[in-house]
């Protein structure tokens, strides 16, 4: 592929398809405020009222005062940057037969990249950003799953005390609680025909009222553990761009390069819609 035939537009795109593709945690997060990114510094502010209050009414003897409304701004920042940079040398560019097949999966590679590094970044955010009072601290994984189910259970019910919505909860867990949910005659027992949907998405299940997630990212507490993570996507805003992808013949090399910059940020604006636990397997 000569660098005249590269074409930054499409190469953006294919490149964000690649991310969405790759993403867990971030694709749990609600992209609200994402608006146009132009460079590392960004921000974008995020505006919230207070609750109204609500008084009683007396007919003939009420005065009604409208009160102003509080209001509370964070802000996002974009403050993480992250590059991919990668050439293919014009010789193993003719072993293929087709000239842009290297660039393709090396793309696709550069992506997942990118993507699992923001994953794993959202997820110690989430996990250091809970309210205290929704941590359950460390809990031993074992008995044939039923311990792994009724932590999902005792994580629910933080959401519950929280007035988090019931729709669009989700539950990130790591391999080895998977392991333990499959042996729960609970988690398995759920829906067929619901389960093979969920599979064919990439979800591997539900329980709790929760969507269950897996991912390889999560933090850890120490050798063998991994935090458990509940909650919704009103409590945590994403933002990214891919802010330039450039296709260049290096001066030192026949070679076609291509070197891309990822710019993100993200923002734990309710942390009381979240709740963990430190698992480890028994």
């Amino acid at each position: 592929m000569s660098v005249d035939r590269f074409i930054p537009s499409l190469w953006a795109a294919t490149l964000l398809e690649n991310l969405n593709d790759s993403h867990v945690a971030v694709n749990l997060c609600n992209r609200n405020y994402e608006g146009d990114i132009d460079q590392m510094g960004d921000t974008v502010r995020i505006t919230s009222i207070g609750r109204v209050t609500i008084a009683d009414y007396v007919k003939n003897t009420t005065s009604i005062t409208p009160e102003t409304l509080d209001d509370a701004q964070q802000v996002l920042t974009i403050d993480q940057a992250k590059y991919f940079a990668f050439e293919v040398d014009d010789v193993d560019a003719r072993q293929v037969r087709d000239d842009g097949a290297l660039m393709d999966v090396a793309m696709r590679d550069a992506a997942w990249g990118l993507g699992d590094a923001a994953d794993t970044s959202v997820l110690a955010a989430m996990q250091a950003q809970t309210d205290a009072g929704n941590a359950l601290g460390a809990k031993t994984i074992g008995t044939g799953g039923t311990d792994a189910y009724e932590n999902l259970v005792d994580l629910a019910v933080k959401l519950d005390e929280n007035n988090v919505p019931r729709t669009g909860r989700w539950c990130i867990i790591p391999a080895f609680y998977h392991g333990w949910l499959q042996k729960n005659a609970n988690f398995v027992s759920y829906g067929t025909s619901q389960n093979r949907e969920d599979l064919e998405n990439g979800i591997i299940g539900a329980a709790a009222g929760m969507r269950i997630v897996l991912s390889n990212n999560l933090p850890s507490a120490g050798a063998g553990r991994n935090y458990v993570i509940a909650g919704h996507s009103d409590g945590v805003t994403y933002a990214e761009q891919i802010n330039s992808v450039e296709g260049y013949r290096p001066e030192s090399a026949f070679s076609d390069a291509i070197k891309g910059l990822h710019l993100y940020g993200y923002k734990i604006t309710r942390p009381y819609v979240l709740a963990n636990a430190d698992c480890v397997s028994a």
